[in-house]
């Protein structure tokens, strides 16, 4: 029976090891990479393009813009265009909740130990309690009785544009960047793979 809790921690331990990191620039699904996401892109026409950055659960927001600009850059120099212009760009949210339960009661079938709730604007105490019944106090939310112990909220971004790129000098547009302008500012701030 130990060896079988040992190997299942083990196994966990090691599945949180490779989301110990946020996501670095890198192609979405690239094989032997530790951290998951990374960036993507498809040709519409000669000169229009889908570009999108989509992070794990450690890279925020600002990371996940950042690197979707810089792969639009880096697409527009390689593809012989000197600017690119995003015609629309959006990011999206994705929340996940977990509840883990309490380690220590788990053994007991889970009915005789600690249970918290969950308190949501608009929603009221929920989850935990007694029968798993919502509510507060000792039968409700919070209190003795099977449930989870810990809940966490988890955030993860991916950011998409749908770019045109063009030659010469960029048109005076808020929307038009030059490329190579953007590379060199953004260098810096691109954490390739490990």
């Amino acid at each position: 029976m130990k060896r079988i809790l040992f190997a299942a921690i083990a196994a966990s331990a090691l599945a949180l090891a490779g989301c110990e990191t946020a996501t670095p620039y890198q192609p979405l699904g690239a094989r032997g990479e530790k951290a998951s996401g990374g960036y993507f892109d498809h040709q519409i026409e000669g000169n229009r393009w889908q570009v999108g950055f989509k992070g794990n659960e450690l890279t925020n927001r600002q990371t996940v813009e950042r690197y979707l600009l810089y792969r639009a850059a880096e697409l527009t120099t390689g593809q012989g265009f000197d600017w690119f212009e995003a015609v629309s760009r959006h990011t999206d949210k994705k929340t996940d909740t977990y509840a883990d339960p309490d380690p220590f009661y788990a053994g007991w079938g889970g009915y005789w130990g600690p249970s918290w709730g969950l308190y949501r604007r608009g929603y009221g105490w929920r989850g935990g309690g007694f029968g798993g019944y919502g509510g507060f106090g000792p039968w409700g939310g919070a209190g003795w009785g099977p449930g989870a112990f810990d809940y966490s909220q988890v955030d993860q971004y991916q950011a998409t544009a749908e770019i045109i790129m063009g030659h010469g000098q960029k048109p005076d547009d808020r929307q038009a960047f030059d490329a190579r302008s953007v590379l060199q500012h953004l260098s810096g701030a691109v954490q390739p793979p490990k």
